[in-house]
């Protein structure tokens, strides 16, 4: 009994998107989700286990900007990687630091 009312009272991890605010409960934050054993990802993300995949893949919801450290999703309108994750503003303000082609 003592197990169900921990596991129902565990705290809740939520993502939330400083650009757009998109907002997720996550399971893990880092390199190396422990639910996808093979999988090291290039950045410390947020990550939750794919419900939609049968061989528990992972979702990566977003990371942090290195420069601002705020949280951001990886859609493309609120954030590039590019060697590392960037939220838009800081492309938009850093933007001669940036390849013409990362820019488009």
């Amino acid at each position: 009994m003592a197990a169900d009312t921990s596991e129902s009272t565990a705290e809740k991890l939520t993502f939330t998107c400083a650009s757009c605010g998109f907002e997720c409960n996550y399971e893990y934050f880092g390199k190396k989700p422990p639910f996808s054993k093979s999988v090291v990802l290039l950045e410390d993300a947020f990550v939750i286990r794919d419900p939609f995949s049968p061989n528990a893949g992972h979702l990566t919801l977003g990371g942090r900007c290195c420069l601002c450290t705020r949280h951001i999703c990886i859609s493309q309108t609120c954030s590039i990687f590019y060697t590392e994750r960037f939220c838009i503003s800081c492309v938009q303000r850093n933007k001669e630091e940036f390849p013409d082609e990362i820019l488009k």
